[in-house]
């Protein structure tokens, strides 16, 4: 066994895996996994910069993570960066204040790469389900981007485009510096007009029809999955490996996009920090959806934070 920590910093969370692995049996074991949303990219689409307060919001976090590290003893840490600071002018700063809390320096990996260790993540407890056909198709529905991945046992075509659920809110939704509430018409067309144009880009790469299964992960789909359960409150062990139906997610990623924040605040599973963003998400599933031909799409949650600490052992 070997215990590792594993950190994925994307636009809109960050997430701590400390986990027992065991190479030789195939065996993951959570020991502590948790999620902040602390909308590192915020503002970024539009600046190019990280802002001082979601460099401080991130800080923090990572504060407590260090200290659950500690705790735990785990013997290798990885840090993974995404979407928000790959764009971003400033993010040497950003490297800096997590060398000196945590002691690693962030890798800020390529949308490729970030594909990989979701397709890892994803699949690999997967692989021994006799009902689940495979090539599969792996999306990652994130803050900034987008990973679309196919394989069998390994990942055979990948591509990241930038259609996240921050950066789709930022860039079509808000009107004088707030979220429109709800979303015009014409908001959301043209927010599927972005989404759709970014699903031509993926398909040039990824053989987005070839797959049998469709693989949806991240807290946007997740999300949708606990409101098309009518969960009381956010449950992984129901969420993880539930299917929902392309009638369905349509169905809910309508009324969220005609909802007002004050409802979307009302789902008891719904994330105090995604209630501005999680339509946009949700629209970004429907459209793969709808492009692909799934019926249905099995949540997962596992995903990048599993494969980064699968690649530490």
């Amino acid at each position: 066994m070997t215990r590792v920590a594993a950190v994925d910093c994307g636009t809109n969370s960050i997430r701590l895996l400390v986990a027992d692995v065991d190479p030789a049996t195939g065996e993951l074991t959570d020991l502590d996994r948790r999620m902040t949303i602390v909308r590192l990219g915020q503002g970024v689409d539009r600046t190019g910069r990280l802002a001082p307060e979601a460099l401080e919001r991130t800080f923090a976090a990572c504060r407590e993570y260090a200290e659950v590290i500690r705790e735990l003893g785990a013997s290798r840490v990885r840090f993974v960066a995404t979407s928000a600071s790959r764009d971003a002018e400033n993010r040497d700063e950003f490297v800096r204040g997590v060398v000196d809390i945590l002691g690693v320096e962030p890798e800020v990996i390529t949308g490729d790469q970030e594909a990989e260790f979701s397709f890892t993540g994803a699949t690999r407890e997967l692989s021994g389900s006799d009902h689940l056909e495979k090539p599969y198709l792996v999306v990652d529905i994130g803050g900034g981007s987008t990973e679309f991945v196919v394989g069998d046992d390994h990942a055979r075509a990948a591509r990241s485009v930038d259609i996240g659920c921050v950066r789709l809110t930022e860039r079509h939704l808000v009107r004088d510096g707030k979220v429109t509430d709800p979303p015009a018409h014409e908001q959301v067309a043209a927010m599927r007009a972005d989404i759709e144009a970014a699903l031509d880009l993926a398909a040039e790469v990824v053989p987005l029809h070839e797959a049998r299964t469709l693989v949806g992960l991240a807290g946007s789909v997740t999300t949708v999955s606990a409101i098309a359960l009518e969960l009381p409150e956010y449950d992984s062990a129901r969420i993880h490996h539930s299917r929902i139906s392309r009638g369905r997610v349509r169905q809910i990623t309508e009324w969220l996009l005609s909802s007002t924040h004050a409802e979307r605040t009302e789902i008891p599973s719904m994330h105090p920090g995604r209630v501005d963003v999680i339509g946009a998400g949700a629209l970004v599933l429907l459209a793969i959806m709808e492009r692909t031909g799934a019926e249905e799409v099995v949540v997962s949650e596992h995903d990048i934070l599993d494969g980064i600490a699968w690649s530490i052992a």
